[in-house]
């Protein structure tokens, strides 16, 4: 017997802030400068959803440990830079927040200083501050299903009654990993067959979320 919906984990970049797309345009312009060409597909396959370390093990291997440095520190502050500049919310998300009764949280292979910057420039930390996880809290990231487990874990419910909303390959897998129903939305730059699978939910419009969660 499936059981109903309590808990509703949300990714933070490309799900609540539009992020996504202009990580994917640094990226590829570091690629570019530092000797690694990139497409935007590429960069999507390989990073997005995927923790710092996971990232940084890939730049090491192709470029050595000294430029994956450089890279990942001159992506965090052209990041930082770019989002002062503007950051909105996703598209429909704060509609969606508003319907949507259950209890929710964050969990994101970012950093927390990272999510304070995002989330607080788009309005939205304080919706969900005190319930916020990173990768860097757990041992593995995503794919794996560590850091959904903790952020259940924490908040007090049973994965079978957890649903997580990414809008990466490798965040929908460790949702699946963890037992938990996943809900990819492909509204941002990656395809949504690379986010379905069993238990999986896809959608392209953030304003569909309260009923495809109540649905269940």
């Amino acid at each position: 017997m499936i059981k109903p919906i309590e808990l509703v984990i949300f990714d933070c970049d490309g799900v609540l802030v539009d992020s996504e797309r202009l990580a994917v345009r640094l990226q590829v312009e570091l690629g570019a400068e530092l000797g690694w060409p990139l497409t935007a597909d590429e960069v999507v396959e390989r990073f997005i959803g995927r923790s710092k370390e996971s990232i940084v093990e890939q730049l090491a291997e192709r470029l050595g440990a000294q430029t994956a440095g450089l890279w990942w520190k001159l992506l965090i502050e052209r990041h930082r830079d770019a989002v002062d500049l503007g950051l909105d919310p996703v598209e429909g998300l704060p509609e969606a927040l508003a319907a949507i009764t259950l209890p929710t949280c964050v969990a994101s292979s970012g950093s927390h200083e990272k999510m304070r910057h995002t989330l607080g420039r788009t309005g939205l930390y304080g919706h969900f501050e005190g319930r916020i996880f990173s990768a860097s809290e757990v041992s593995r990231g995503k794919p794996a299903p560590e850091l959904f487990l903790h952020a259940a874990r924490t908040m007090g419910f049973d994965p079978q009654v957890c649903a997580v909303v990414e809008d990466s390959g490798p965040g929908v897998r460790a949702a699946r990993a963890a037992g938990m129903r996943a809900f990819g939305y492909s509204g941002g730059p990656t395809p949504a067959g690379r986010l379905e699978g069993p238990g999986t939910i896809v959608f392209d419009d953030m304003r569909k979320l309260p009923e495809l969660l109540a649905a269940i």
